[in-house]
């Protein structure tokens, strides 16, 4: 199966570790993993702030990137959820009517990676190992716009040597979002807040989320505050394994 890597703005700059991951468990599945060189942002940021004239070039180059790919996968719910819920909107006014086919598409073959992996796939187990106590963060994108629902979970339980514990208030908002974390510091803040407090109750070492975004918040925070938990994506969970 031919695969797509939509590595993200954020995974590329800040977190490449979590590209690396998502790319060994992929291919650990059978899969035949590329990374087209073309791609961009995603335009989320300037569709979000209402710039959808500076999200049009992005759409674009998306869609150019990935033309001729079976399938496009990114460890990110909220870059999913522009290209499923944005772009033929954006391409509908601001491009022609052969790019709005195309963004409605690639929408149906763009797949955050836990729901490739179990809807695409069929798949819960991975093979992976990592004997660690964590808690999981329901990332608002994945969780909201894409309903990923169960998914993170059921393969997080299926890790061997894991210790899955429920994080209290799971369903809040951490208070990144994107744009909002800046324009909104206090509020995102107090979010944040929050959003640790829960995390340490939980007593785990680390929480795990499906978007790098949140997990950057998150783990700035939990740094900030000198707590030793740490955070770390899904897709690094599932890429360990007893050999790593």
């Amino acid at each position: 199966m031919r695969v797509a890597l939509f590595a993200t703005c954020l995974v590329d700059a800040m977190s490449p570790d979590v590209g690396r991951a998502t790319v060994e468990v992929l291919e650990r599945l059978g899969c035949t993993v590329e990374f087209p060189l073309g791609q961009t942002c995603c335009g989320q940021m300037h569709t979000n702030s209402g710039y959808p004239d500076q999200a049009a070039p992005m759409v674009a180059g998306f869609q150019e990137a990935f033309a001729g790919f079976e399938y496009i996968v990114a460890p990110s719910g909220s870059c999913v959820a522009s290209v499923k819920h944005q772009h033929e909107w954006v391409a509908a006014n601001q491009l022609t009517d052969r790019q709005v086919t195309e963004a409605r598409r690639l929408a149906d073959r763009t797949f955050e990676l836990s729901q490739f992996i179990v809807d695409v796939l069929e798949v819960t187990d991975v093979g992976a190992y990592y004997p660690h106590r964590v808690t999981y963060h329901p990332a608002c994108h994945a969780t909201r716009m894409l309903g990923v629902g169960d998914r993170p979970l059921r393969l997080l339980q299926a890790v061997r040597g894991l210790e899955l514990i429920e994080l209290p208030e799971a369903a809040g908002c951490c208070g990144f979002g994107g744009t909002f974390a800046l324009k909104n510091s206090d509020v995102s803040s107090a979010m944040l807040a929050d959003k640790i407090h829960h995390v340490l109750t939980t007593g785990a070492e680390s929480c795990v989320a499906v978007d790098a975004s949140c997990l950057l918040h998150i783990g700035g925070g939990l740094s900030r505050n000198r707590t030793g938990v740490t955070t770390v994506h899904l897709a690094e969970v599932l890429a360990s394994t007893e050999q790593s």
